[in-house]
């Protein structure tokens, strides 16, 4: 299919860029004391709102490509989305229908990943997330697994426990591993719980921000190092009683020892399955077994390795993989990219993968670096309640430079602060955060105003908008020992899109679509820059009047 780019009736009436601001993390939620985003000071959005066309759009569930609306969204789902302009079923619901189908069980590398176990009578162990978030990971996935490996006569199976706490409650774990060890040892008495720990200290590093947490997970899961506990959820208990203000994500790691000794360290002829399907934070764990890490693993056992899916198709990281991700195609960049069109993607390490590698429909690279500018600011290791502002000045810096070197085509930027700082639970830090946002928005509009450009500003789900849980019954703010529950997870709110074109005279009103996602930002940036969107692609929210 042609990649060529039909002009519209708006074409040329904007000469300066088309600028996409994702405040990752900043939704549209209710009215009561834990909405950081209501709590902040933002006379800029509050501006924008009274001055600008602007609508709600849908970021979780199955505008995104979620198995159903129950289900949050996440920010590699909404930059697919956004960078797709299209909905792809996402991991997800990939990984349900898989088991479903049992299309999983009859694939070539989980037959590999079962026989090298059986003929060598070695472990087969799981990594990965320990929740129901159904961002990362499922539980329900693992036990599917975990009940085949028994039918297929599997001796010994052990779970590595990623402890959630922050795409679930952020104090939840104990009400999936006091269920779960009773499961497990009911199912099998010789599968059991190997090693764990919080998912923000080891294993599940992401971009290459911090190789210590990957290094901390190879000790922990591989070589059987850390504090020992009798079970899974002893050492949940147990580490809460250490330090009560510990929440789940942060949890030390630790090992689950059996009859005296470590119950199961990663060993030559094992099998290992990482069973989390995002992809981000799923890399550099697959590169530790399977390529070159900054770090010493003591031992690198071989073993045969598996994802639950592909994490990096361009990288083929792993190789090995359980379920093919979804194939997208045709992306917003790569159309920009074959029409000569100068674009730009900007955002600190955090949330750099997003602007690019998801943007792009889970591809790494350029489709052509010669009109294609992608600028990383390096974060910081502080823990983000603690630096609340990141690095969005310099992202603003770097995007108004870039722009001002070359005034024209289309610009994506990540704002990171909601997203990162709302999962700490931190409620002040999370109004900083979006403060610092549209202090940065402020700086921003008049330089696109000075080039004659247009920015439309969004989000890819909500987060900081809910930072107390909300109970169910009351409606009200959900309190644990007198004192508000923190929220860590996403939200299911919808999010913001707003458009800001300071020479705007009446040239197109907002569409009227019912119920518009993340998907239909890609055909309205397209219109605004003077193209037809594809015929596939979904509606734009706007409509020309000519």
């Amino acid at each position: 299919m042609s990649l060529n780019l039909e002009k519209n009736s708006f074409f040329g009436q904007r000469l300066g860029p088309t600028v996409v601001v994702v405040m990752d993390g900043v939704g549209l939620g209710p009215d009561y004391d834990g909405n950081a985003v209501k709590l902040a000071r933002t006379p800029c959005l509050d501006h924008l709102y009274a001055t600008c066309p602007w609508l709600p759009l849908a970021a979780h569930g199955t505008a995104v490509g979620m198995p159903s609306d129950a289900d949050m969204g996440n920010s590699e789902v909404g930059h697919n989305a956004l960078g797709a302009g299209r909905v792809f079923d996402q991991g997800a619901k990939l990984v349900e229908h898989a088991i479903q189908s049992r299309s999983l069980f009859g694939d070539q590398a989980w037959n590999e990943v079962i026989s090298n176990v059986k003929e060598k009578q070695s472990c087969l162990h799981f990594i990965g997330l320990f929740s129901d978030g159904n961002v990362h990971s499922h539980i329900d996935h693992l036990k599917a697994m975990i009940e085949e490996a028994n039918k297929q006569g599997v001796g010994k199976v052990a779970v590595h426990a990623l402890i959630d706490g922050r795409d679930v409650g952020e104090t939840s774990a104990l009400e999936y591993t006091e269920p779960f060890e009773a499961w497990l040892s009911a199912l099998n008495p010789d599968y059991g719980v190997a090693s764990g720990g919080g998912r923000m200290v080891i294993t599940m590093d992401r971009y290459e921000a911090d190789w210590g947490m990957i290094e901390r997970g190879w000790q922990t899961h591989v070589l059987a190092e850390g504090k020992q506990f009798p079970s899974l959820s002893a050492a949940v208990k147990g580490l809460r009683e250490e330090d009560p203000s510990v929440i789940d994500q942060n949890l030390p790691p630790f090992v689950v020892e059996r009859d005296g000794k470590p119950f199961a360290p990663i060993h030559d002829g094992d099998s290992v399955v990482f069973f989390n399907f995002r992809g981000d934070r799923g890399i550099e764990i697959s590169k530790a077994f399977t390529g070159e890490v900054p770090f010493d693993r003591q031992r690198q056992p071989d073993v045969v390795y598996a994802g639950m899916m592909q994490y990096d198709g361009d990288e083929n990281i792993p190789e090995r993989y359980l379920v093919s991700p979804p194939a997208i195609d045709r992306t917003f960049g790569e159309y920009l990219a074959a029409n000569g069109v100068q674009q730009l993607a900007c955002s600190e390490t955090q949330k750099y993968g997003h602007v690019t590698y998801f943007w792009n429909g889970n591809k790494s690279g350029y489709f052509d670096q010669s009109v294609e500018i992608y600028e990383e600011i390096p974060s910081d290791l502080t823990p983000f309640e603690e630096r609340p502002w990141m690095k969005a000045a310099e992202i603003t810096d770097k995007v108004i430079e870039r722009l001002r070197e070359n005034p024209k085509g289309f610009a994506r930027l990540n704002f990171a602060n909601g997203d990162m700082v709302g999962h700490t639970g931190v409620l002040q830090s999370a109004i900083i955060s979006v403060e610092t946002v549209d202090i940065c928005l402020a700086r921003l509009i008049p330089a696109i105003k000075e080039m004659g450009g247009v920015l439309i500003i969004t989000a890819d789900h909500g987060n900081a908008d809910e930072m107390y849980e909300i109970d169910k019954k009351t409606g009200g703010v959900k309190m644990e020992n007198g004192t508000p529950k923190a929220k860590t997870s996403h939200t299911l709110n919808k999010v913001p899109c707003i458009i800001y074109d300071p020479l705007f005279s009446n040239e197109y009103n907002l569409s009227g679509l019912d119920n518009p996602g993340l998907g239909n930002v890609a055909a309205t940036a397209l219109q605004l820059m003077g193209f037809e969107a594809p015929e596939d692609y979904l509606p734009s929210l706007i409509d020309l009047k000519s």
